[in-house]
């Protein structure tokens, strides 16, 4: 089954899913290297933050893509692709 027939609710609570963990990696990546938490790199931990954060926003692109979509999912796939948008501008800034 392809992604793009998927029900609307499932791919944006995915979009959610995928966004709000590559958030919380790009935050934790940005805490660590202030404050030395771990010595480790986190070159790859910033790159999985990314990558999650694209693939959080490719699905709410998908879901604003479909035809006859709701008014609700319309302004839900819309407020998401916003901030995620946002924060990934945010991440790449900080690195």
């Amino acid at each position: 089954m392809k992604w793009s027939d998927l029900p609307e609710p499932v791919l944006l609570q995915r979009s959610f899913l995928f966004g709000i963990v590559g958030i919380v990696l790009g935050a934790l990546s940005i805490l660590n290297t202030t404050w030395r938490f771990v010595e480790a790199p986190m070159g790859p931990l910033n790159g999985v933050s990314l990558l999650l954060q694209f693939a959080g926003l490719g699905m709410a692109i998908l879901v604003l893509r479909k035809r006859k979509l709701a008014k609700e999912y319309k302004e839900k796939s819309q407020m998401m692709i916003l901030i995620l948008s946002v924060a990934l501008v945010f991440f790449i800034l900080s690195l």
